[in-house]
């Protein structure tokens, strides 16, 4: 939304890779909830955070542990400063290098056990908290996490893989108006004119998506859709084209709620931000490029693809980055869902064309990527099309592939199974395979860990004494053939003759009575990945 070298097996269910990703995982911990307390000032950048987190040891005999959280060295002008960590009345040993916080523990974990750590620490953020000014020259403060930039400002296991609950208690000039995850606990007036805002997020969620929103805003609680109350937050001086941008929400939550399942969340803000992204998908908070506010509904698809995201993507997390597809291609497919029920086929039919140009540019400069690519170790880079359009690509053919009933019920399914944790590309098969009565080892093998896509040379003549068209197709792409059920339409005098070819081999021949043939047509309705070429002989 990164290379270090990683096995990657392709060959059969089961065997994709499990971890991949460079972050140095710990077993021995399971973080379960965190609260963190922050005071914000306008007097400087610089931040004063407690942090209490509660961890779980699943194991006995635990000395010690770490977190993630960038220090600040002699000579640094930001990051994080530790000044104690305690374990109820007890201080604890720790140390503080580069990026870890290592804390010891006074006696050994047992099995099971739970304790709660408290962090204190204060200094100015290099990142993670973006603390600047709007586009109207106001003060603003946005949590801006995405992909590991949790723990520039937050102690925490900052890997998607391992999420918590959390709240946040926030203190700041009460000229602001606080937002977070979760729903609002309580506000309250402080002196000093001061203000202290508590939200609380009681469902788990990945530090790529627990953030603050904290500026002048203008705030409209809109109707409660379902159980969700739905929120829109933006800048004072865009009240009037924010309100209406962010009002398409409603509409949006509701097809997708009756389509997936039901929101996972507290309520659903859309906030107006200083973000980096056009979009980015924080639980129950979305925040929004504050440029993406033009109150001409045009960005519709921006809404419709981050809040597909609170379902995809942090209700279902990845548990490794290498499998980010089934964050962001969901989140991009069900977007071109939500086009083709408010604007028919057509339209989505045009998105499908749009991305298909886009793969194949991207396979030209990126020859040996795929979908799931384990030799990327700079997560920034896995923002690209095969995560995006590609990964949507996938779900649009396996939804032919299975059909649309089956293709519906894996999907209420995956999210029914897996709502609030982690899953690997081999848990969606697994769905999928299920429901189906299917085996997709091919299926996902192909179109996920193989770079590329077919090409296809169609040639036909006309046999008129016969009445009849010879038809012949070759994959002619490098590697080898790809596994297609392919339509072909022979628009002839009498009508329009239909026939699926099933390829298994890099040729493939049949013959159509028709009468008269004025076209050869694959792929009429745009259900396959691959570039074509007909010719008639």
């Amino acid at each position: 939304m990164k290379r270090l070298f990683a096995c990657l097996c392709i060959l059969s269910f089961g065997c994709s890779p499990v971890w991949a990703d460079s972050y140095p995982r710990n077993p021995d911990i399971d973080v379960r909830h965190y609260t963190f307390r922050l005071q914000l000032f306008d007097r400087s950048d610089e931040i004063e955070g407690e942090a209490e987190v509660t961890i779980q040891f699943p194991k006995a005999g635990v000395t010690r542990f770490a977190l993630n959280l960038v220090g600040k060295g002699p000579e640094d002008s930001t990051g994080m400063s530790v000044t104690a960590v305690r374990w109820g009345e007890a201080d604890l040993p720790f140390q503080q290098q580069h990026a870890r916080l290592q804390i010891s523990l006074p006696t050994p974990s047992t099995a099971g056990e739970s304790r709660v750590f408290t962090i204190s620490y204060h200094g100015r953020p290099a990142d993670g908290l973006i603390i600047s000014r709007n586009k109207f020259g106001d003060r603003t403060f946005f949590g801006d996490n995405w992909p590991d930039r949790a723990h520039y400002w937050l102690p925490t296991v900052d890997h998607p893989s391992d999420k918590a609950t959390c709240d946040f208690v926030v203190t700041a000039p009460a000229h602001y108006q606080t937002v977070a995850n979760g729903r609002l606990v309580e506000e309250r007036d402080l002196p000093g004119d001061r203000r202290e805002t508590h939200w609380r997020e009681s469902v788990p969620i990945p530090t790529k998506v627990m953030v603050i929103g904290v500026a002048r805003f203008a705030v409209q609680y809109l109707d409660v859709h379902g159980k969700t109350p739905l929120q829109s937050w933006v800048y004072p001086q865009d009240r009037e084209a924010g309100f209406a941008d962010f009002a398409q929400a409603g509409a949006i939550l509701d097809f997708y709620t009756r389509r997936i399942g039901p929101f996972p969340y507290e309520k659903l803000a859309n906030v107006q931000s200083r973000t980096r992204y056009g979009g980015m998908e924080n639980a129950s908070a979305i925040f929004y490029a504050e440029n993406a506010v033009r109150g001409d509904s045009s960005n519709r698809p921006l809404l419709a693809h981050e809040i597909a995201h609170q379902w995809f993507g942090d209700s279902i997390t990845e548990a490794d980055w290498h499998h980010i597809w089934l964050s962001e291609g969901f989140a991009t497919y069900f977007a071109w869902i939500y086009t083709e029920m408010t604007s028919g086929p057509e339209q989505m039919r045009k998105q499908l064309k749009r991305a298909r140009e886009r793969i194949f540019s991207a396979a030209q400069q990126h020859p040996g990527s795929a979908v799931i690519d384990t030799t990327i170790t700079d997560l920034n880079r896995l923002l690209n099309v095969n995560t995006y359009q590609k990964g949507a690509w996938v779900l649009h053919m396996l939804r032919k592939q299975v059909g649309e009933e089956h293709f519906w019920q894996g999907i209420r399914q995956f999210y029914d199974r897996y709502r609030d944790r982690n899953a690997l590309t081999r848990d969606f098969q697994r769905v999928m395979e299920e429901v189906s009565k299917q085996r997709l080892d091919w299926f996902f093998r192909q179109w996920l860990y193989r770079p590329g896509y077919p090409v296809l040379k169609a040639e036909w003549t006309y046999r008129r004494k016969n009445r009849q068209v010879s038809l012949t197709i070759t994959q002619i792409q490098h590697g080898p053939a790809f596994q297609l059920a392919l339509e072909v339409v022979v628009q002839g005098k009498d009508g329009a003759r239909r026939k699926t070819v099933q390829m298994h081999e890099r040729k493939a021949a049949l013959e159509i009575a028709v009468e008269e043939p004025s076209a050869v047509v694959l792929d009429p309705e745009t259900w396959l990945l691959m570039q074509a070429s007909v010719t008639q002989r």
